[in-house]
């Protein structure tokens, strides 16, 4: 996609620069870092649709993609990494940093775009455009609490799954934040929805929802010392804030349909029931009548993944062996 203006790079840190990725033509909805440093470093790619307006921002930073040393994508969704393969093949000295589980769909990206398309039809196109493999040499896998250092500061890589099994985010300390991915949910911002204020919310999108692997994960980002939550979608909130709303909306997404499910259940109904209950969510924080058909996609998508998530806990409970009686003491 090519668009016609791109905003300039926000610093969001020292040396730490936000792009507005301009997901689908939306300010606001999606972005990349880039950290300037010895060794300066990105983190998303976005998507390939978006992959002229990330140019357009380096290029505003003074970077050229053969500046790069490293590609860092939080995980291997489209809307995160789909770009990765069309950034690399302009920066050949780059190496690309992905989560143990998605290293493969990097080297072949074939069973992304088929989920994908499973998803969203035939708008997938459109809305992402079609990834490219990358050479398995170009790829390093780090592990949890693998460090890099960049120059001036070490990035740590934490095993963040919840939204995703394929998940890490990274810690900066040099920048007091993380940057968080969709792991520590999703900033929507009053540029994006057109609603007077920003506010949090998790993402259920297929197919690796796990509430319980979200709190586990709340609890171990919670230990860890920043101060400043960094969202691909979109931007930098407090982490308390963000910790504690993410575990109480997977929570909320998680009673939803826990409570209709049903084998026969339409994503239109799980979606309208979730849009109801952050609506009521958000009412009770304080901010009055919200019409959320702003984010509708997004409750669609979310409801899908949640359809997805109970039916496969329910397929395991039947499958699960009966559990030992204990024994009964004598007496």
């Amino acid at each position: 996609m090519s668009y016609g203006f791109v905003p300039p790079p926000v610093e969001v840190a020292k040396d730490v620069y936000l792009i507005d990725l301009l997901e689908s033509g939306n300010r606001h909805r999606t972005g990349a870092y880039v950290l300037l440093d010895e060794l300066p470093t990105l983190i998303e790619t976005g998507a390939a649709a978006s992959h002229e307006a990330l140019l357009s921002g380096l290029r505003q930073l003074g970077v050229a993609p053969a500046d790069l040393a490293y590609v860092a994508v939080t995980h291997v969704h489209l809307d995160h990494a789909g770009g990765a393969g069309h950034l690399l093949a302009l920066a050949p000295q780059a190496e690309l940093l992905v989560h143990p589980r998605g290293a493969r769909h990097m080297q072949d990206p074939s069973r992304l775009w088929a989920g994908a398309k499973a998803v969203y039809g035939d708008a997938t196109e459109r809305l992402f455009g079609e990834p490219i493999p990358i050479p398995e040499e170009r790829i390093r896998v780090q592990e949890h609490e693998s460090t890099l250092t960049i120059g001036s500061r070490t990035l740590t890589f934490l095993d963040s799954p919840g939204h995703a099994s394929h998940h890490f985010t990274i810690l900066d300390p040099a920048a007091d934040a993380l940057f968080a991915g969709d792991a520590v949910g999703l900033l929507y911002h009053r540029g994006f929805t057109g609603l007077p204020f920003d506010f949090l919310m998790p993402s259920s999108s297929p197919v690796d929802f796990d509430p319980v692997a979200v709190h586990r994960t709340m609890d171990m980002l919670k230990s860890r010392q920043f101060s400043t939550v960094l969202h691909t979608h979109f931007g930098p909130s407090p982490k308390k804030e963000a910790i504690e709303s993410t575990k109480r909306l997977a929570d909320l997404f998680a009673d939803v349909i826990e409570h209709m499910y049903h084998p026969d259940i339409t994503y239109t109904a799980v979606a309208d029931a979730l849009q109801e209950r952050v609506r009521e969510s958000l009412r009770k924080d304080g901010y009055g009548e919200v019409d959320l058909d702003c984010i509708r996609m997004d409750f669609e998508i979310d409801a899908m993944g949640l359809i997805h998530y109970q039916a496969r806990k329910q397929r395991k409970a039947r499958t699960a062996p009966p559990k030992e009686s204990s024994p009964t003491p004598d007496t």
